[in-house]
């Protein structure tokens, strides 16, 4: 159960006798998976768990770029990647894409973004918002299309990622199936 004032559903505390001083937190899925040593008495690990999920909160705000932000990153990988050929007149965050990433409308100018991208890898933001940009020169996925992609460096990493979120989606969730796995990249980690 997740602490007064905190937005997340479900905090998970998994105690490990390995662990003997650090703690740490991540995000998976709807949960908050905390980490902390065994011998940790309840109340110390109360204090952790809201340490943890106010850590966590400032990281993820700290990585979502407002509307003005983005048109603003927009306009630096342009220039960037693309000649700054590329020119929206919008771009913002939307919550109605849930089977896309983002959305371009070439004759407005206009790129949309799915509220699912925020808290992401920037470099992940940046492929969706550049394949979208290239969107603007041209509208198709044909060869003059990825030929554009082609200059960002991390294009076939950002798919992978993507891809990598869609497949996991789809596994089923079997509650404690992968209790006591520790998360490969923890979010956030303090000693």
């Amino acid at each position: 159960m997740p602490p007064e004032g905190h937005d997340r559903s479900w905090v998970e505390v998994r105690r490990s006798a390995r662990r003997s001083r650090t703690v740490s937190a991540y995000r998976e899925g709807d949960r908050t998976v905390v980490l902390i040593p065994a011998r940790m008495s309840h109340a110390e690990e109360q204090r952790w768990v809201t340490q943890m999920l106010e850590k966590l909160a400032a990281q993820e705000r700290r990585r979502i770029l407002g509307d003005d932000a983005l048109m603003g990153r927009a306009r630096e990988l342009s220039a960037a990647y693309l000649g700054g050929r590329a020119q929206p007149v919008q771009v913002r965050w939307v919550t109605n894409q849930n089977s896309r990433w983002g959305s371009c409308t070439p004759s407005e100018g206009t790129i949309r973004l799915s509220h699912r991208l925020q808290g992401m890898p920037e470099y992940v933001l940046d492929y969706v918002l550049l394949h979208e940009l290239a969107h603007l020169l041209v509208p198709d996925h044909g060869p003059a299309f990825w030929a554009l992609l082609e200059a960002y460096p991390r294009t076939e990493r950002a798919r992978g990622y993507l891809e990598g979120v869609v497949s996991a989606a789809r596994l089923p969730h079997i509650p404690g199936a992968r209790h006591g796995a520790p998360s490969p990249d923890p979010a956030a980690s303090c000693g």
